[in-house]
This record gives structure tokens, C-alpha cells and sequence, in this order.
């Protein structure tokens, strides 16, 4: 199945998730978050703020404030993703893609090993990933590959296997939310 066949079907299915079943959802994907040495062993979290069904990382941004690590979203500036450094949830703007990002362009984040939450459609066992086909997560790891990853997944987005190009980023730990799914570290 290629990438666009693929967005569709998994958008359709994010798009039939009620609010219930996105929070309740995303609480159990949180859990298992914290759970991993992955996040315990990081001074730093670079998040996404979610959009539209995705999982929710404001209770995990929360969390990790509260146990003393720093957090950072993303911002797209000229067509570059950077993580700017969060100490609230207030001073956003709505970018021309409708998400949420910093209104200020600064303090850029700076913690070479900082866990970063990878968002995305789909994911299969061996990290591989096809997100929303912007290249943003793809060129910053590229750039900066030293950071550790973690994507959080509904069930349905996990597949068998994904085929993905050169260029595509693998993820180093995917969390889905199904019972019988276990932390994947490549």
C-alpha cells in the first residue's frame, strides 16, 4: 500500500475516535511513557502539541515539568522545524497548517539528548514511520541524531511492516495503547 493510500485510511479511522476514546487512550499511551527508562533517563522532552485526534501530550507535558525536565514544541521557521523551549501553555499562534506552535521564535532548545515524541500515521515493529508528509521530523533527526525517540500509537496504527524510503527517520521505541503490545527498543 503506498503512503497516500495509507494517510487515508488511518485518518479515517483517527477521524472516527470519539473525544472519550482519544483521552482515555492517550492516558493509557502516557502511562506507558513514564514507565520507560527512556523518559526517566531524560533531562529534557521535545513534544508536539497534538491536532486533531492525535494522541495527547499536555498531560505528559505537565508531568514532565513536574518531575523537573525541561520541554520544548516544535515551530516551523522557514520551512525548518526547530523546538522551542515551553515553560506554559500560553503565547501560541495557529500555523498556516492549523497547529499550535510557540509565537516566539526563541529560546531555541538546545539539549542534544533530549526524548523527542515523534508524531505520526503509522508505525510498524521496526520503527519505521510515515508521518504526515512534511519531511519536518525526518530532517531535524537527520540534523540531530543523537536524540533518543518515542512515538505513542492508537492500536490500529501499528502495522506489520511499513515501507519507507532512505531518507525516513526510524522512531527507537513505539508505544501503542493495545494490552498486548510491548515497548518495541531498537
Amino acid at each position: 500500500m503506498d503512503k497516500r493510500e495509507l494517510r487515508r485510511i488511518i485518518g479515517e479511522k483517527k477521524r472516527a475516535l470519539s473525544a472519550r476514546e482519544i483521552e482515555a487512550r492517550s492516558a493509557i499511551l502516557a502511562d506507558r511513557l513514564l514507565e520507560t527508562a527512556a523518559y526517566r533517563q531524560a533531562r529534557s522532552l521535545y513534544a508536539y502539541l497534538a491536532f486533531n485526534q492525535e494522541v495527547r501530550t499536555a498531560p505528559i507535558i505537565e508531568r514532565a515539568w513536574a518531575d523537573g525536565k525541561r520541554v520544548a514544541v516544535p515551530k516551523v521557521v522557514g520551512g525548518e522545524m526547530r523546538f522551542i523551549w515551553l515553560e506554559d501553555f500560553r503565547g501560541f499562534v495557529e500555523s498556516v497548517f492549523g497547529i499550535l506552535e510557540p509565537a516566539s521564535d526563541g529560546p531555541v532548545a538546545d539539549d542534544a539528548a533530549a526524548l523527542v515524541l515523534m508524531p505520526g500515521l503509522a508505525f510498524d515493529r521496526q520503527g519505521r514511520r510515515v508521518g504526515y508528509g512534511g519531511g519536518y521530523y525526518d530532517r531535524f533527526l537527520a540534523a540531530e541524531p543523537s536524540h533518543p525517540t518515542v512515538a505513542l500509537c492508537y492500536g490500529f496504527q501499528m502495522l506489520d511492516a511499513i515501507e519507507t524510503e532512505a531518507h525516513d527517520v526510524r522512531v527507537d521505541i513505539v508505544l501503542s495503547d493495545q494490552i498486548s503490545d510491548q515497548p518495541l527498543f531498537l
